[in-house]
């Protein structure tokens, strides 16, 4: 066995050594799930992703119906297109999130206006997304659509996107790649008025499938748009065509659509995921106060808190250093990797990239609080596999360095 798979599987066993970011969170159910259909014949779109779709909308509630997909991005491209944006558009959301966010909107031929975060909550400000949409009243029919970003699990101010939108004729797709479960107001995640929401079932994600992601809806015209779209612009599912007893192989396309679906091995996964999503988030939470806890006095900003009636999901602990910490974020991941332990950065602002910077003339201090967050901020480890132990090594290591 290569030595770095070694290392890998001793770190999922949890033995002693090397702590890493993320560690997926996989149990003799969802082995047992994707043997079975392996051993089923099916192992493209077929029951199993119908099943995950089907108990992903009943987890989500309020009549929502669910497309499962090989991926968020591919979620967040769907969406879009089937809001309606072309070329020439635009759609407004932060700097201060992956890539994935911003190019899906390049893949329809429109252009991200990218609006800067709350310093507080490091979620996009909608403040300024008001300021934003009041200073080009001209460019406004353009503005197809808002995404906001979930970041680390903490819900955006909802309320106030949904009333900008409603007042500009903006359709809304909620990036929820981190919010599984999150609660705004009280509703989940997915139940607050949006035109879509986009999850991601990624390998360090609260749940996951290895790769893929769900697109959740209310309007039964981007549901049908979605599901054609994720399979070649084809009118009829694979499962349908090929289990029917009577001849049923003919189909048409009917648009130039993609190849987005989700076979069902990952929902195998996914489906005993969702089960244990909850039973997830108490562990992650009971995480998120330790760190708070034990970390409180030390020179860092803490993650922001949720509000009265919010639940974080806790996809992410991000800690930023502060002025006074006497060392800078790059050092402090080397001197933690030397300690065996891994961290992260979330996430390099998009306006400091190659691409976005160059296509549309971004400078480091067009979005000052995405900088400053990102100069400051490190991913500690989160994972539900981790034991009290680890994470207490976690919480010795930083305070050796910062205390």
């Amino acid at each position: 066995m290569p030595r770095g798979e070694r290392a890998f599987l001793a770190a999922a066993k949890g033995a002693d050594g090397f702590i890493p970011f993320a560690l997926p969170d996989i149990g003799e159910e969802e082995i047992a799930e994707v043997v079975s259909a392996l051993r089923s014949g099916w192992i493209t779109t077929g029951p199993r992703t119908r099943q995950l779709e089907e108990e992903f909308a009943a987890f989500i509630g309020g009549g929502a119906q669910a497309i499962a997909v090989n991926s968020a991005t591919s979620g967040l491209h769907l969406a879009l297109d089937a809001a309606g944006v072309g070329p020439g558009d635009s759609v407004i959301t932060t700097p201060y999130t992956f890539t994935a966010t911003a190019e899906v909107a390049r893949y329809l031929g429109a252009d991200p206006v990218f609006i800067d975060i709350d310093p507080a909550t490091l979620n996009i400000d909608p403040s300024r997304i008001e300021r934003y949409l009041a200073r080009n009243k001209r460019k406004e029919k353009n503005i197809k659509a808002i995404i906001p970003v979930h970041f680390g699990g903490l819900p955006c101010e909802m309320d106030e996107i949904l009333r900008i939108a409603g007042r500009h004729g903006l359709r809304v797709i909620e990036d929820a790649a981190h919010a599984i479960p999150a609660l705004y107001r009280n509703s989940l995640i997915g139940c607050l008025g949006s035109d879509a929401v986009v999850y991601s079932f990624y390998a360090t994600k609260t749940i996951t499938t290895g790769e893929g992601g769900m697109v959740v809806t209310r309007d039964p015209e981007m549901v049908r748009r979605c599901r054609v779209m994720r399979l070649h612009g084809i009118s009829r599912d694979a499962f349908d065509r090929y289990q029917a007893e009577t001849p049923s192989w003919r189909y048409e396309v009917v648009a130039p659509g993609f190849k987005y679906n989700m076979g069902d091995l990952a929902a195998s996964i996914g489906i005993h995921q969702l089960r244990k999503a909850w039973r997830f988030h108490r562990i992650r939470s009971k995480m998120a106060c330790r760190y708070n806890e034990a970390l409180a006095d030390l020179p860092v900003v803490l993650p922001p808190r949720a509000k009265l009636g919010d639940v974080h999901a806790w996809h992410l602990y991000v800690i930023r250093l502060s002025d006074k910490a006497g060392i800078d974020r790059d050092r402090f991941i080397e001197l933690m990797a030397k300690k065996g332990i891994g961290c992260s950065v979330h996430f390099i602002p998009l306006h400091l990239h190659p691409y976005w910077r160059s296509r549309y003339g971004l400078k480091p201090e067009d979005f000052p609080n995405a900088l400053r967050a990102y100069e400051k901020a490190v991913s500690l480890p989160m994972y539900t596999k981790m034991t009290p132990g680890g994470q207490e090594r976690v919480i010795t290591a930083v305070r050796d360095i910062l205390g």
